[in-house]
């Protein structure tokens, strides 16, 4: 899966408050992890850890491919669950 860094961002600066934290929880890991994969650069004390983004330069702030999307995929089911609730 590809998109450019600016999508990624505005799927982050989208998602609801805690989400990040949500996130981890679900998927076991660091929040600074989670917040890495969105453009983080959180490292410190070994807690966040890479995620395998890769971004490539170019319009748009780039394009970003993953070497695991699950992270996206769970900020995508919030998305659309806090846009049930909305309708």
């Amino acid at each position: 899966m590809a998109m450019t860094f600016n999508e990624l961002r505005r799927i982050k600066d989208s998602l609801p408050s805690g989400s990040m934290r949500r996130i981890a929880e679900r998927l076991n890991l660091d929040e600074d992890t989670v917040r890495n994969f969105f453009g983080g650069t959180h490292y410190r004390n070994g807690e966040g850890k890479t995620v395998g983004v890769h971004i490539e330069q170019g319009p748009d702030g780039g394009i970003v491919t993953f070497d695991d999307d699950t992270i996206l995929k769970v900020a995508l089911e919030i998305l659309e669950e806090e846009k049930q609730k909305a309708d």
